[in-house]
Order: C-alpha cells, then sequence, then structure tokens
C-alpha cells in the first residue's frame, strides 16, 4: 500500500510582471498562467499560493495607482518573501523574472524544494 501524497504549501513562482512593459492585458495573462498551474496542485492535495493573490489586494488599499509606483513596491516582492517563510516548496514556472528568480533563491536558502515542472512535484505525476 503506498503512503498518501502529505499536502504541501507551494509558492507558484513565474513571469508577472517580467516582459509585458507594464501592459495590463499582458500582466492579466500572465497572472492566468500562475493560476492555470496552481489548480492541478490543488487538485493534488496541496495548498497553491500566488504572492499576487496578497500582494494586489493590498496595493490597492495602500494606494498603488500604477505599477511601480512608491506602494506597489513596498509591497510587490515583500509579499512573496513573507509567504515563502510558511511554504513547503516552490513551484518555478518557465520565463524570465527578477522576482520568481529572487524566490527560489530565497526558497533554496532555506532548504526548500524547487521543483521546475508540474511533473516533478509529488502527486502532480
Amino acid at each position: 500500500m503506498t503512503e498518501p501524497t502529505p499536502s504541501l504549501t507551494i509558492l507558484v513562482a513565474g513571469p508577472y510582471r517580467s516582459g509585458t512593459g507594464d501592459d495590463p492585458a499582458l500582466m492579466a495573462r500572465n497572472l492566468r498562467r500562475l493560476e492555470e498551474a496552481a489548480l492541478p496542485l490543488f487538485h493534488a492535495g496541496h495548498l497553491p499560493l500566488i504572492g499576487e493573490w496578497v500582494a494586489l489586494p493590498l496595493m490597492g488599499v495602500a494606494g498603488s495607482r500604477t505599477v511601480g509606483d512608491a506602494a506597489y513596491d513596498d509591497l510587490a516582492y515583500p509579499v512573496a518573501h513573507r509567504l515563502l517563510e510558511r511554504c513547503d516548496a516552490v513551484l518555478r514556472l518557465p520565463g524570465a523574472s527578477t522576482g520568481a528568480d529572487e524566490d527560489v533563491r530565497i526558497a533554496r536558502e532555506r532548504g526548500l524544494p524547487v521543483y521546475e515542472r508540474l511533473e516533478d512535484v509529488p502527486g502532480c505525476s
């Protein structure tokens, strides 16, 4: 009898703002890609987290009006870094992203597994 896959809290990291020229439609497309990767994690019994799920509402409350303004920059990366303190692993999606690369660096520094393919996440093969 095989043991059940343990439930992990997994930060989904990948391009959000990178390569968009701050175009809201392209950023929304990138967020959708992150979310599409989160769904199979959930179905495998894991709790997926995406930094923007927490950061974007906070940015609105903080008064952010445009991508890259002071309120945006105050929250964008720090939210993901705080989430990483509560995560068991990171799923790094393809694509250039300074923020996702920093998430991976922090995760590895903390000894967390970093998966580069969904198929490598326990229970997602």
